[in-house]
């Protein structure tokens, strides 16, 4: 079992606190505490964050051995030539811990805003997305690359290509049928938000059935979830401190978001049954997001670790 903790870009961002340092300093005291990994989300102008790939190639050069990722990167917003080269720099730096956490992104207002300010059509971004990804992984094969779709290249060589041979693993987030034929037919794993571990492994079978009729190995594919994390041994507290979180994170009201994002407020002790269900189910990755103070959930979720075994 993989687990990974999410820096709080957004959270600093929106309390005004943009400085760097303390966020280099979570990822740093997330290895020392054993964690596997350390992601960052996406967002131009909808959700105010830092740029995950920089900062991503700020935790690498600071913290040796730790696995990096997106949670997730919304590739249709950039440019294929420039991620690509972007990437392959960052799995340079780390020496192949990159992982790509990719989404289409939701359809509300703002992100559709994100959309029309970076100048990307909203429509077919499903579509758009892959024909990215593709002409990503063509390019980081370091041959000479032509192209002729939404992008054009012509006899195109990218150099530094990844320091692994065909680029960083990407995971497709999303739970709609599209997402997950895409994770199945064409991804290295599959990374959704939610909603619980029952409706997660009835999907990670769809997703798997999706790879044997692609003619792919389904045990070569990541299954992974994405969750938030709220732990007090009084309910009441961990309830409103969770509820306070999502409301001020997305501007939406916490009973619908707990309804379809995967998420678990309590003592530490239901929390270890909570992920154990995950891992039944199939998962192999947990992304963990904290509402509350970072230290603390960072130490409770080690123990639980430690207690599972993992």
């Amino acid at each position: 079992m993989h687990i990974g903790y999410l820096l709080p870009t957004r959270e600093r961002v929106m309390r005004g606190q943009p400085e760097t340092g303390p966020i280099l300093d979570l990822a740093a005291r997330a290895d020392g505490n054993g964690y596997d990994s350390v992601w960052v989300g996406d967002s131009l102008l909808a959700k105010p964050r830092h740029e995950p790939l920089s900062l991503l190639a700020a935790v690498a050069g600071r913290v040796p051995g730790i696995g990096l990722g997106t949670a997730v990167l919304l590739p249709a917003l950039r440019n294929p030539v420039l991620l690509a080269h972007q990437a392959a720099t960052i799995d340079r730096i780390s020496e192949g811990r990159l992982i790509l956490g990719v989404g289409v992104a939701g359809d509300v207002p703002a992100i559709r805003r994100e959309f029309q300010a970076a100048g990307v059509p909203f429509e077919k971004r499903g579509p758009r997305m892959m024909e990215l990804i593709n002409l990503c992984r063509a390019l980081w094969s370091g041959e000479a690359v032509d192209w002729d779709g939404r992008w054009q290249v012509e006899g195109g060589i990218l150099g530094p290509t990844p320091h692994r041979a065909g680029g960083p693993p990407i995971w497709g987030g999303g739970s709609a049928p599209g997402p997950l034929r895409r994770a199945g037919r064409h991804l290295d794993g599959w990374f959704p938000s939610g909603p619980n571990a029952q409706v997660w492994g009835e999907q990670w079978q769809e997703v798997l059935g999706h790879a044997r009729e692609a003619g792919r190995d389904p045990g070569d594919l990541a299954g992974a979830i994405y969750l938030t994390l709220s732990l007090d041994e009084d309910q009441a507290t961990a309830d409103g401190r969770i509820d306070d979180y999502l409301q001020t994170y997305y501007n939406q009201p916490p009973d619908m978001l707990r309804r379809i994002q995967a998420n678990y407020a309590g003592p530490v002790a239901g929390l270890e049954a909570y992920l154990t269900e995950f891992a039944e189910a199939g998962a192999d990755h947990m992304v963990c997001r904290f509402a509350g103070d970072h230290h603390s959930h960072m130490d409770a979720l080690s123990l639980a670790r430690q207690r599972l075994g993992w």
